[in-house]
């Protein structure tokens, strides 16, 4: 099942570190098979606010995921990112092409009895 990185970063600075780190994250996440799905600005917010930007990447699995933010490639690069830009990464599995939220709703309702 894929899984996904979603990182949503606030206070983004074009510091020089941070052109570096775009140069050099896609060779960290070939190996893995990761892949951007999106990659920040432009975002029309229709309810609520959203302060910064948004970026998904795609992984074959969540271990896979979590292989590549703990490889030596990516770990070296890390913190050209997080010393210039504050931010939250979550590592989260996707759901399958089966998914029904109706049977989730099903499980929540069952619950509360």
């Amino acid at each position: 099942m894929p899984a996904y990185g979603f990182a949503h970063l606030r206070d983004r600075r074009h510091h020089p570190d941070i052109l570096e780190y775009l140069e050099r994250i896609q060779a960290t996440l070939d190996p893995f098979d990761g892949r951007f799905v999106i990659h920040g600005p432009p975002a029309r917010v229709v309810e609520g606010a959203w302060p910064g930007s948004m970026v998904l990447i795609e992984f074959p699995d969540l271990a896979v995921a979590q292989s590549w933010y703990d490889s030596p490639a990516y770990q070296e690069i890390l913190r050209l990112r997080t010393d210039h830009i504050e931010g939250d990464l979550l590592l989260i599995e996707g759901v399958g092409p089966a998914y029904d939220p109706r049977a989730r709703a099903a499980v929540l309702r069952a619950r509360e009895k």
